[in-house]
């Protein structure tokens, strides 16, 4: 079990209308007041806007243009190693440019004819029915900031190359979108607070830090591996378990840390039956179903 909140910066709306981003002590970017700054500015675009409006767009900077081609540079070699074929055929018919942050109108663009997966701009930590319930209407809450320069292959919350290089390229491939509009039309199905961390927990452990079996070989599909350049290299040597809703609703986890245990599926197949099974069918009987299955081992 995690709280979504530990992801990211708190922001919050002074009663003047002035929009502040909290930056943890330990954040790289803490004692850097024109970053704390760019942040406020990019989450107050955020904040102001209104669905039906133009997305807004971000002016980025030539040090932000220049972490996202560090990221995406350092990426494309490991996708071809490390990433599932799915994913790859996805990200090229996406084609997000590397030479620079793309426009979340850019993103959706290019999502549109693919899955009709469109992108909604976020200050910061959405509520976890929201964001997983917009899914289902095939909306993906967006941040638009950019990691602190002095670490581009590191950030300790999800910037805009975790949502968009990550989860975009994911939701280029209309199989891993069905699985997330599934993921969505269950959050918006159940009523209880368990039943919905039971979907976020489940969607934890494959859209995020999923991997599958492909030609012998162990691959990455989740955002949070295909967006991090410490994490790419690492998830093979992680334990390794089979898809096991189960223990994935009830397993402790540290989201700050690499992921120790990770669940593989033994195919695209598998995981489309399995996971995209749980969240067709989750209702508010999930969490006592599933700790039933687990007592009874």
């Amino acid at each position: 079990m995690f709280e979504e909140a530990q992801l990211y910066s708190p922001v919050t709306t002074g009663e003047d209308g002035t929009v502040e981003v909290h930056l943890g002590e330990d954040h790289p970017g803490f004692h850097d007041e024109r970053y704390r700054a760019r942040r406020n500015e990019i989450a107050a675009a955020a904040v102001a806007w209104t669905p039906g409006e133009p997305l807004p767009r971000i002016a980025y900077n030539d040090e932000e243009n220049a972490v996202w081609r560090t990221v995406s540079r350092e990426l494309h070699t490991k996708h071809e190693r490390y990433a599932c074929s799915e994913f790859l055929r996805a990200k090229a018919a996406l084609g997000l440019p590397e030479d620079r942050v793309p426009q979340l109108d850019e993103v959706t663009a290019g999502l549109a004819p693919l899955t009709g997966f469109a992108y909604h701009p976020a200050p910061g930590l959405v509520a976890l029915r929201e964001f997983y319930g917009s899914l289902g209407d095939g909306v993906f809450h967006s941040t638009q900031y950019v990691r602190h320069p002095s670490e581009p292959l590191y950030t300790p919350e999800p910037d805009v190359i975790h949502e968009v290089i990550g989860h975009g390229n994911l939701l280029a491939s209309p199989r891993f979108a069905a699985i997330k509009r599934e993921a969505g039309r269950a959050a918006q199905r159940v009523a209880t607070d368990e039943a919905l961390q039971a979907i976020a927990d489940v969607f934890w452990f494959t859209m995020e830090f999923g991997v599958v079996r492909e030609d012998g070989e162990l691959r990455a599909y989740g955002a949070g591996i295909l967006s991090s350049y410490g994490e790419i290299e690492e998830f093979r040597h992680m334990r390794i378990r089979p898809l096991d809703l189960a223990e994935m609703v009830t397993i402790e986890y540290d989201i700050t840390k690499y992921q120790p245990v990770l669940y593989a599926a033994a195919s695209m197949g598998e995981l489309e039956d399995v996971v995209g099974g749980f969240f067709a069918s989750a209702d508010d009987d999930t969490p006592a179903r599933l700790a039933a299955a687990a007592a009874a081992r």
